[in-house]
């Protein structure tokens, strides 16, 4: 037993970790032991024991050596007989193909992260020399099966759609299947989630009188996946090749040449055609009525459909029309407002790279896509701005030369009076409902977990940013077409000016 000890001590893959990481390894696997031998003969359970045990042969003779053999004897002894059985009972259970964490948080029935990779790097961790302050992505529960969250609502916009796998390419496989919240608790547990900033606060004179011109500005994070936003960049691409090719109308595709710095981005407009500015036959900036465009595709409905369930977007204006734009390293869009063939709010989600947008009542034109104004917002990757009152139609906003890639998706309603000449609504843009922040209890008993009904007396940390469901977050929406001021003792951070 101990040249075996000293043989595993001296093992190169142990030779990887400090003895304080093997320690916690053995105390780990200590505590999962039942697990571990469950179904195991009498003779496996004592190896993987006695492996455990090895991993500290220094502490055999200490007291915590008799609590490890107390925790092997009871697990050997519920152990199966029959090693033959081993394999055919494992094979019976569906185990969670997900590490030894995702198994024990699945069990919990709670969205409590995990780190996305430790099946891969074990449960030690990174060896030794590898860099340590970087920490992988994580997930929880309700994101488990976010990859297909995108995939159902386009079947159910689409129904003629094929299924996956044929006539073409698949789609987005599910990335674990066990254990599975219902899809309603994983998406009220991501949208009871997100983070929601709406204290934006610059003051600037305005026509005499001292104004927030950002009031009315929100920016939502945690609105999309890491997989939901690799989907709609993917499709953003695909779309931009087919205008390449001369598959979509005239007017929906636009990539001009770049005769100047920030000129000549690539932008893809569905559901109108919007002139920035006086073109060469005098159309007036606005919608151009007599032009048509590509209506819709299903993903960015999808979208449209989500900002509006969950509250970023009222259903009273739901977008109708969108603008994508494809910015190359040193593109940015020049100080403007949005016109007002469009209705308020109107939002903005940013993908691939974070940018800053900057507001200001009057912004200086410093050089080629370089701007200065009185203050500049960072807007995340996967972030929603949410522009309404003084924030959308007093100040004005740039996007300065962007240092890098990166793709903006604008979603706003038009108004009535400025449909293009046979324009049609779309029909599965009507009657959306956002969801409520007091959940039914009663819609939610599916799952035969005894943790569920624990699940939703839970709500999320009241910390900076999140939402707690008992405060009246959105007691006072802004989703008139003027901006109000809040209460005067709600908090108030103000947006340090970067020069």
């Amino acid at each position: 037993m101990a040249d075996r000890n000293e043989d595993q001590k001296n093992d190169p893959f142990l030779l990887q970790y400090q003895p304080s990481e093997l320690r916690i390894a053995c105390e780990f696997f200590n505590e999962w032991l039942p697990f571990l031998c469950r179904g195991l003969c009498l003779n496996c359970s004592r190896t993987i024991s006695d492996r455990i045990r090895s991993l500290q042969p220094e502490r055999d003779s200490s007291w915590e050596q008799l609590r490890l053999e107390k925790t092997a004897v009871s697990s050997i002894a519920s152990a199966a007989k029959s090693c033959e059985n081993c394999v055919e009972d494992h094979e019976d259970e569906k185990f969670d193909q997900n590490s030894l964490g995702s198994w024990k948080d699945g069990a919990n029935g709670w969205s409590n992260s995990v780190p996305e990779d430790s099946a891969s790097r074990g449960l030690l961790g990174k060896p030794p020399g590898a860099d340590n302050n970087t920490s992988g992505p994580r997930i929880s529960w309700a994101d488990m099966a976010q990859e297909d969250e995108f995939v159902d609502d386009e079947e159910q916009l689409d129904s003629s759609k094929e299924a996956a796998g044929q006539g073409g390419s698949p789609l987005i496989t599910k990335a674990v299947e066990k254990p599975q919240l219902p899809r309603e608790q994983r998406e009220y547990i991501r949208f009871m989630n997100v983070k929601r900033k709406k204290d934006f606060m610059c003051f600037e004179r305005v026509h005499g009188k001292l104004m927030n011109i950002l009031d009315g500005l929100e920016l939502h994070t945690g609105v999309f996946s890491a997989a939901e936003q690799k989907r709609i960049v993917d499709r953003v691409f695909e779309l931009k090749e087919m205008g390449m090719k001369g598959e979509l109308k005239e007017c929906t595709f636009s990539a001009p040449q770049k005769w100047m710095r920030g000129k000549g981005r690539v932008t893809l407009q569905f559901g109108c055609c919007y002139n920035y500015a006086t073109d060469r036959t005098g159309n007036p900036p606005g919608i151009l009525k007599n032009e048509m465009v590509d209506p819709i595709p299903q993903l960015l409905k999808v979208i449209i459909r989500r900002l509006v369930k969950w509250h970023v977007l009222p259903p009273t204006c739901v977008p109708d029309s969108c603008i994508v734009n494809i910015y190359e390293e040193g593109d940015c869009i020049p100080p403007h407002i949005d016109n007002h063939d469009f209705l308020r709010p109107f939002c903005t989600v940013s993908f691939v790279s974070e940018c800053n947008i900057v507001f200001g009542t009057k912004l200086e034109i410093l050089g080629p896509g370089e701007f200065s104004g009185s203050v500049a917002i960072p807007l995340p990757v996967g972030s929603v701005l949410v522009l309404n009152g003084n924030g959308a139609d007093v100040a004005k906003h740039c996007v300065p030369s962007v240092p890098t890639k990166r793709i903006s998706i604008t979603f706003r309603k038009m108004d009535v009076k400025k449909w293009p000449v046979g324009y049609a609504p779309e029909p599965d843009l009507q009657g959306i409902e956002p969801l409520s922040f007091e959940v039914d209890k009663t819609n939610y008993n599916r799952s035969n977990s005894p943790k569920s009904e624990q699940l939703w007396r839970r709500r999320p940390i009241d910390t900076e940013g999140k939402i707690d469901a008992r405060r009246a977050a959105f007691s006072e929406p802004r989703y008139s077409n003027r901006g109000r001021r809040g209460p005067g003792s709600r908090r108030r951070v103000k947006v340090d000016v970067e020069s």
